[in-house]
């Protein structure tokens, strides 16, 4: 059923912010730091994990993959509200901490993508030609 996708994905996001939370108060910021983002990495290897035990049924697929075509708005929606014109106010490090983070997801993909690219010959990864319906 598409509501175990989304409990899934529930799951998934409370124990990610909690994480985040933990970080935040470890690092000395009374702030979430990336909740939502541990969130998302959860969900992938969850949804990954069922997949190969064959526990994940395609109804139940659904529901994530909704909320994942949902994922970018909401967090295109949550970076809105922080105010930009503070933190560049408050110093270079804001600045060297987003240019970090792009320039860290860049290399990742990038590694991603040549790993996969290698697992299957060279060739881009399709959801057909593994035999998965996505």
């Amino acid at each position: 059923m598409v509501i175990f996708g989304t409990a899934l994905l529930a799951a998934c996001y409370v124990v990610g912010l909690f994480i985040g939370d933990i970080l935040g108060s470890l690092i000395g910021v009374k702030a979430n730091v990336g909740g939502v983002g541990i969130a998302m990495i959860m969900l992938i290897a969850a949804q990954y994990f069922l997949r190969k035990k064959g526990w994940m049924k395609p109804e139940s697929e659904r529901g994530i993959t909704f909320w994942a075509m949902m994922y970018i708005p909401v967090v295109v929606a949550m970076a809105a509200t922080q105010n930009v014109l503070v933190a560049f106010k408050s110093g270079p490090m804001a600045v060297t901490a987003a240019l970090g983070s792009v320039l860290l997801c860049a290399v990742a993909v990038s590694v991603i993508n040549r790993i996969i690219e290698r697992a299957h010959g060279g060739k881009p990864w399709q959801p057909e030609a593994d035999g998965e319906n996505l």
